[in-house]
């Protein structure tokens, strides 16, 4: 199978054979190519070599409904039920039974919930009533649902994308349990996760990609956790990372963490950034790494617990503006949802938080705000034809720098990033990883978060894990992403290897 974007290619001869019942889990790093694979196997992008076969048969997916005629069926990380339609409504969504009624058609409800009793009685779970709104029940619950939902399109192969990412151990139990039944039932599964505890559980076979390729097939029964570790991250770690501090940080804390918590999110997490540091924070999908970043700075509200120092000062996080007073810069995951305005210039957007300080009576002062957008296009090497052009049509690592530029200004202490390089190319990655370097070593807090174990191993000075809302693992500058990766495994044994 290969997949290439703009010229570059993202998928190499990659093969992958699932047979009847077989649970295959499908590993790899950020940018490994796993997402492409699911999505030319799912009929989201089409492939530009290789061969599909279903039963023998080869297919083309032109669209994501040819899957779904083919059997194979996608459950997203994210829950794609319908909170305020019933159970039975959600599993027929796309084949709603009807009956006869006076001059036209109705649903019939009675007919819809007996085939809901019956898919949900194969799954095991009898106590799920078909007839109650979808939001009452627990996430586990509403995955359960989902399954029940594709086995009702005749779901021949299931793509599991981390479908326990949010759930507890004894919710993600339920989810095997489901995994097992499908099994007996000849349906196969195609299973994606980080959980290495759950990979070694539950699958027949571990395919591993790392870059695109191929790195490793392995058995779960005779493998063992640090090779199926080492070939997900192979040796890429030292060409990015060879960066180290030319200063020593300073032994004062700008932010301190006790006990900080948001409700069904995070629990009791507690930590300190000092000045002058990176502190890399490392989790997956559903750990709490995708809302400690934005609950501190206050983009969540006034929601957490806990209590929080910053710059000697009392700080409680209840928005966006209180977080940038009280000095806190933010760079979201999410660039062009988040970060950028496309359609405004590298200008306007590098100074869109701090508008008021280029305002000169009722006028925004267009050639202050050109100093400061050029001295930031030489400071951080940003390629753009000036500071005028659109950036929307910048690339993605240039336009992650303008996301940091905007928050290098007087006042800011600390700067939160989160996925500070996703959708970055590996060179423009490296440019970044040096200039949080810099501002570090001149000074800045940097807390970074992100769910590329590569990265925050490789630029912390300190880092710590989380897993499923609470930190499981903290570590000094040095520690491999191996290390980091182990303390989410949740297996004493392999911990303490």
């Amino acid at each position: 199978m290969g997949k290439s974007f703009g010229g570059v290619a993202v998928l190499s001869d990659v093969d992958l054979v699932v047979a009847p019942g077989e649970v295959v889990s499908l590993l790899g790093s950020n940018g490994a190519g796993k997402s492409t694979l699911v999505k030319i196997l799912t009929g989201v992008y089409t492939r530009d070599a290789g061969t599909v076969k279903v039963d023998g048969e080869t297919v083309v997916f032109a669209e994501p409904r040819a899957a779904v005629a083919a059997g194979v069926r996608l459950l997203p990380q994210e829950i794609s039920v319908m909170p305020d339609m019933t159970v039975a409504e959600n599993i027929s969504l796309a084949d709603l039974p009807m009956k006869p009624g006076p001059g036209f058609s109705t649903v019939d409800t009675a007919a819809m919930e007996a085939k809901a009793r019956e898919l949900l009685d194969q799954l095991g779970f009898t106590a799920i009533d078909p007839g109650v709104q979808v939001k009452r029940l627990s996430v586990a619950e509403q995955r359960i649902v989902e399954i029940a939902r594709a086995l009702a399109g005749k779901a021949r192969i299931l793509v599991m994308d981390e479908p326990t990412a949010a759930l507890t151990e004894q919710e993600a139990a339920l989810i095997f349990r489901i995994i097992r039944r499908l099994k007996e039932q000849s349906v196969s599964v195609i299973y994606i996760s980080h959980y290495l505890k759950e990979v070694f559980e539950i699958s027949d076979r571990i395919e591993v990609l790392r870059d695109g390729r191929a790195a490793g097939v392995f058995d779960p029964k005779t493998a063992s956790h640090e090779a199926v570790l080492d070939a997900m991250l192979g040796g890429v770690a030292g060409d990015l990372y060879d960066m180290a501090a030319t200063s020593e940080a300073s032994t004062a804390d700008i932010l301190s963490v006790e006990g900080f918590g948001v409700r069904d999110r995070l629990g009791d997490v507690s930590f300190a950034v000092r000045r002058g540091e990176i502190f890399g924070v490392f989790g997956l999908i559903g750990s709490g790494v995708e809302t400690l970043g934005r609950a501190l700075y206050g983009g969540l509200g006034p929601v957490a617990t806990g209590t929080v120092t910053l710059a000697g000062k009392a700080y409680r996080p209840r928005s966006a503006a209180t977080g940038k007073s009280a000095g806190i810069g933010f760079v979201a995951a999410d660039r062009k949802k988040e970060g950028i305005i496309a359609e405004l210039t590298v200008r306007e957007n590098m100074v869109a938080p701090f508008l008021e300080r280029y305002t000169q009576g009722l006028f925004v002062s267009r050639a202050r705000e050109t100093a400061q957008a050029r001295h930031w296009i030489d400071s951080l090497g940003i390629r753009t034809r000036g500071p005028d052009q659109k950036i929307r049509t910048l690339s993605g690592g240039n336009q992650q720098k303008v996301c940091v530029s905007r928050w290098l200004v007087d006042g800011i202490d600390l700067l939160i990033l989160e996925e500070p390089t996703r959708g970055v190319d590996v060179g423009a990655r490296r440019e970044i990883y040096l200039e949080l370097r810099a501002l570090a070593d001149h000074g800045l807090a940097v807390l970074v978060l992100s769910s590329d174990v590569e990265e925050v191993a490789g630029i912390s000075d300190r880092s710590m894990v989380l897993d499923r809302g609470g930190v499981v693992g903290r570590f000094v500058r040095g520690a491999t992403p191996e290390d980091l990766m182990s303390a989410t495994v949740n297996d004493p044994a392999f911990n303490a290897a």
